[in-house]
């Protein structure tokens, strides 16, 4: 049986798609960013999680669109819903009633204990980048029993070692500011490179696999700290030929987030 594709055709979202939805095995409520989580969890529920619970940012719970949305407003979003619920109750029911297995997001920064920057690059005053912002994160950071983040780009403006804004600070951030978190925070990353993870407060991000022919050297040089590595390094396996089909004719036919 033929269980991986040819990875010289698989583009750098497919990879990442693939992988982060098998992370979703046996999950059962994630609350989506926009994007590459998205593309994720839709391929999730045609593979490893076909009753996963889908909620957007929009209120819209339970999620079952025609095709992908393109954005947290998109109307496809309600059509088939199985409800869709004002601000006040999707932030102070669902996810601050703890309600959420995994909230999966994006972010232009990640540090070593899974505070994300999703608002600025480089200086606050005068930034080289100016970004969206927190939108729902911090509140799905702070309330999620664990959090799962997609990085398209592994490198150590990525990664670095201190971020230039903290715009969604993780459990261990918020703990000493005094404030007692939820959930367990970034619990898995998953970069062209490989998978990095950590059990929760506490705890740094390791990391735990790599992508076929990525060496540990690379990922360290591609990291902006001295990353540790597990005891059990794993290698990915790679995207099977009947996830990118799923992907290509299913999920994401008109390359709305596949690039």
């Amino acid at each position: 049986m033929n269980t991986g594709a040819n990875t010289a055709a698989v583009t750098s979202s497919e990879l990442l798609a693939a992988v982060a939805s098998r992370e979703l095995a046996g999950k059962n409520t994630v609350f989506a960013g926009i994007g590459l989580p998205t593309l994720a969890v839709s391929l999730a529920q045609l593979t490893v999680a076909p009753d996963v619970e889908i909620v957007y940012e929009s209120g819209v719970c339970g999620a079952h669109p025609s095709h992908l949305p393109e954005t947290i407003a998109d109307s496809v979003l309600i059509t088939g819903s199985e409800a869709v619920l004002s601000m006040p109750a999707l932030f102070g029911y669902v996810l601050q009633g703890g309600r959420i297995d995994v909230g999966f997001l994006g972010a232009a920064q990640i540090d070593r204990w899974g505070n994300l920057n999703s608002s600025v690059i480089g200086d606050w005053h005068a930034p080289k980048v100016r970004l969206p912002g927190s939108g729902g994160a911090m509140e799905v950071m702070a309330n999620s029993r664990e959090v799962f983040v997609v990085m398209r780009r592994h490198d150590p403006r990525s990664l670095p070692a201190e971020l230039d804004f903290c715009t969604s600070p993780g459990p261990d951030r918020a703990l000493r500011d005094g404030i007692r978190p939820r959930g367990a925070g970034v619990t898995r990353v998953i970069t062209d490179l490989g998978i990095l993870a950590r059990d929760g407060v506490g705890e740094e991000l390791r990391l735990v696999a790599t992508h076929p022919g990525v060496t540990v050297e690379q990922v360290r040089a591609a990291t902006g700290w001295d990353l540790a590595v597990a005891d059990e390094l794993a290698t990915v396996e790679p995207p099977t030929e009947a996830e990118l089909r799923l992907l290509r004719a299913e999920v994401d036919p008109d390359r709305v987030y596949l690039r």
